[in-house]
């Protein structure tokens, strides 16, 4: 179920396909879902700044939104994995913020839409 939003600065060398692998692999040791439940999407700005600009730093942001009801320790076990695969995987400097995200589980709804 998890959902994983990277928003990047555009110019910044991604392996996104390893990069999304990492990440579902390191959601799965944490909390009780597995690999084909995570669906990653990667967003990558044409503009950003970081301070005043002049650091030359890229950005990476990252949130992954999962269903309500793990603990504090977990979500911020999941924080830190999250951020030990991207700081791994960027080799430039960057601002790297990540943020896990409670989805209420009365209301979230996800299908895979077969289309028409």
């Amino acid at each position: 179920m998890p959902q994983i939003l990277v928003d990047h600065s555009a110019e910044l060398d991604l392996d996104r396909a390893a990069l999304a692998d990492e990440v579902h692999r390191a959601i799965t040791g944490v909390i009780d879902t597995t690999v084909a439940d995570c669906k990653t999407v990667f967003r990558p700005a044409a503009h950003h700044r970081v301070g005043d600009g002049t650091t030359g730093e890229a950005v990476v942001l990252v949130e992954v939104k999962i269903l309500a009801g793990r603990s504090a320790e977990q979500r911020a076990e999941l924080t830190d994995r999250v951020l030990a695969v991207l700081r791994s995987a960027i080799g430039v400097p960057a601002a790297i913020g990540v943020q896990v995200t409670e989805l209420d589980r009365d209301t979230y709804r996800f299908v895979h839409h077969t289309g028409h």
